[in-house]
């Protein structure tokens, strides 16, 4: 159990909430994630990255975007209500040395976990090159924090509302033209656009790896949900990962897994919706 202490609308589809897990708070790493439920009984169990934390407070901090009946019922939440279920740290942590130059490229949400990693890349001497994109202006976030632990810093949108009219990639791809390439780069987002990372710095042999984020119930390894092909061999992102090497995964089966689920999400969040106006309506009558 715990308790929401903060909560912040940082999108229209985007919640920021921070939690009081001391336990999680002392353990956690870059990296790293957990797993919760907003019912205790037969509710789903949801992955969500750790995107920052404090051991002298206890707190830990999640950032999720609200595409489904688990995550709308949690961003239905307030301060102060409590989150009934909540297993952490999971996950392999981020390893952390100074590698030299590293690029961190975050898409959409990808870029909440993605900022504790750059982080303590930062804190290790790396010279950090950050890219992060949206589809518009609306949709990004942590732009000041990424933006203070960056050597340098580029904001790109799909509509070109603001910062750069491209995708991650485009810049990505100039970096690693330069004349000093980077020595390892960190994707995190939507699988499409990780896959597309993995293509651009490919013909440049720059190391690349990405933080997976699939289908889990258990974290534990003993469902197979979250199994993904990596360099021909079953991993579970649960306990092998969440990070692989990127020019490694099989992207094309994990985004076909994931699809798989899409009508079924679909249908549960809608009639959780519908639902919800029936309940509203009902109270009105009364």
């Amino acid at each position: 159990m715990a308790k929401i202490l903060h909560k912040e609308q940082l999108s229209e589809n985007v919640v920021l909430m921070k939690l009081d897990a001391p336990l999680i708070a002392e353990e956690r790493k870059a990296g790293q994630f957990i797993i919760l439920q907003v019912d205790d009984d037969y509710g789903e169990r949801i992955p969500l990255t750790i995107a920052d934390g404090n051991k002298e407070e206890g707190t830990i901090t999640i950032i999720f975007q609200i595409v489904g009946k688990t995550t709308d019922e949690l961003s239905r939440m307030n301060v102060g209500e409590d989150v009934p279920v909540l297993v952490g740290p999971l996950g392999k942590p981020t390893h952390i040395e100074n590698f030299g130059r590293v690029v961190c490229v975050g898409g959409g949400i990808g870029v909440a976990p993605l900022h504790p990693i750059a982080q303590a890349l930062k804190q290790a001497g790396n010279e950090v090159i950050t890219i992060i994109g949206a589809r518009n202006k609306e949709l990004v976030i942590l732009e000041e924090e990424m933006k203070s632990i960056a050597d340098e810093f580029i904001v790109c949108t799909d509509d070109g509302s603001y910062g750069r009219k491209a995708l991650v990639t485009q810049p990505l791809k100039e970096v690693c033209e330069r004349e000093k390439k980077p020595d390892m780069v960190i994707a995190i987002g939507p699988p499409i656009m990780m896959k597309f990372c993995a293509e651009t710095t490919r013909p440049y042999k720059v190391f690349t790896q990405v933080s997976l984020n699939t289908i889990m119930v258990d974290g534990t390894g003993m469902c197979g949900g979250c199994r993904v092909n990596v360099g021909n061999e079953i991993k579970f992102v649960c306990v092998d990962g969440p990070e692989f090497d990127a020019h490694l995964v099989d992207f094309d089966n994990m985004i076909a897994r994931l699809n798989s689920f899409k009508e079924i999400e679909h249908e549960k969040h809608h009639c959780y919706i519908d639902k919800l106006a029936e309940e509203k309506i009902a109270g009105g009558i009364k």
